[in-house]
């Protein structure tokens, strides 16, 4: 979706390129900020753009904006892509963008929200996980929307959903050997595929939405249901009659968008 004419209108967008993972080239980040907030230290949101982990956040523009036009600054990755940099490249590069952008822009700490849809899912669960285990910024909220977070795609919905518009099972299988690349299968990293933690304690509170006719709702409603068992508090929405990323029905659709923004807004909203 482009960006409508009241998104331009309250919405300032910069480049910026930040220092990249040790040994990688630097990053390129644009910032989105609200252009009339009143604020001295706006919240933080770091965007990881979806697209199979193939596309760039240039197509995604006006889904940064709507975030920034919630009161925050939005810092969205234009982390390396695939076919010709699999993981770990694009999950490390988030992870830099975030460890940037906590360390040099004027934000509240306190106030810091990783999101993502689709491969932008896995990527902001697995940015939540890096920091967990290396002691990184703190991140107050994961909202993570149609996620990609299971690589080994066994779920009844994947079995549901083998062909399907837009994307079904085998693309998604697909998405994964390209992403993945040569890596044993046996061992794949929990920063590549979220669900292969062995623990999800002690990570940030969660909104995901999974959608009903979508091979990846399964494995959004599992790794909802895990995070619950280990103690993370989680709103978990299932938009019925939507495929990923096609909806048959516009009042679900609509209301997941509702509920996804006012979990963003309530996440960084002012502490009283």
């Amino acid at each position: 979706m482009e960006l409508t004419d009241e998104m331009r209108a309250s919405v300032s967008i910069e480049e910026r390129f930040v220092p990249g993972p040790d040994g990688a080239p630097e990053v390129r980040v644009l910032l989105y900020r609200p252009k009339d907030s009143s604020q001295s230290r706006l919240p933080l949101i770091v965007s990881m753009h979806g697209g199979a982990f193939a596309r760039r956040p240039d197509n995604f523009p006006a889904s940064d904006a709507r975030l920034a036009m919630s009161g925050a600054l939005v810092v969205s990755v234009d982390y390396r892509i695939v076919p010709d940099h699999p993981f770990p490249c694009g999950v490390e590069d988030c992870y830099a963008a975030l460890c940037w952008a906590v360390a040099d822009l004027d934000i509240d700490p306190s106030r810091v929200v990783v999101t993502g849809a689709s491969a932008g899912g896995a990527l902001a669960a697995a940015v939540a996980l890096m920091a967990r285990d290396s002691g990184g910024p703190s991140i107050a909220y994961q909202a993570l929307v149609i996620p990609v977070l299971d690589d080994r795609c066994t779920t009844p919905s994947m079995r549901q959903f083998v062909e399907a518009p837009v994307f079904g099972a085998r693309q998604a299988k697909a998405m994964w050997e390209t992403y993945l690349g040569p890596a044993d299968r046996a061992n794949v990293s929990c920063y590549a595929a979220p669900a292969r933690a062995v623990s999800l304690a002690g990570l940030p509170a969660a909104f995901i939405q999974v959608n009903g006719l979508d091979p990846l709702r399964d494995e959004g409603i599992e790794y909802a249901l895990r995070l619950l068992a280990d103690g993370v508090s989680v709103e978990l929405y299932c938009a019925p009659a939507q495929h990923h990323g096609l909806s048959e029905d516009p009042r679900p659709q609509a209301q997941a968008a509702r509920i996804y923004q006012e979990a963003i807004r309530a996440a960084i909203s002012v502490p009283s």
